[in-house]
């Protein structure tokens, strides 16, 4: 009797660890992540879209074979990341938004280090976003972020 509540207490856990895993690539996840690095900076919310994230999703899949991290050249502002096992859509965001001290915000450039996925995560204009993640044949996770209307256009200020 003892066992058999300890494997219903390991399948109980497994599945706690499937949903927590499965929340952190919801929409929504994707969508609050971006929308906390914007409120920082004082930017408005950035909403989810379904025909930028069906870009996404089919870029992501034409990368599952190699995993590079090429961008798609398409009509949208675009973040990647690559990351290994579970490797999730806020997981990726936050590397993003990492790269928030590289940025200055009086000379409006880069300084210490890349900044540019953080800039287009806040970049004031971006209104619409989809996402989306695919898992590579080397195991490793390949994630998508696209924007509309892309940012990062040089001169300009991302807030």
């Amino acid at each position: 009797m003892g066992f058999s509540k300890f494997l219903l207490a390991i399948c109980f856990l497994g599945l706690a660890l499937i949903h927590v895993s499965l929340a952190q690539n919801s929409q929504s996840d994707f969508v609050q992540a971006h929308n906390v690095a914007r409120a920082k900076v004082g930017v408005g919310p950035i909403r989810w879209n379904n025909t930028i994230a069906a870009y996404a999703q089919n870029y992501a899949n034409t990368k599952i074979g190699d995993c590079k991290l090429e961008h798609s050249e398409g009509p949208y502002g675009e973040n990647l990341a690559e990351g290994y096992g579970t490797f999730s859509g806020v997981e990726a965001v936050n590397l993003w938004v990492a790269e928030k001290p590289n940025y200055n915000n009086n000379s409006n450039k880069c300084v210490g280090g890349e900044c540019l996925h953080y800039t287009q995560v806040v970049w004031r204009d971006s209104v619409h976003l989809g996402c989306a993640r695919a898992k590579c044949n080397n195991g490793w996770m390949f994630i998508i972020c696209s924007y509309d209307p892309p940012g990062n256009y040089y001169g300009e200020r991302p807030y």
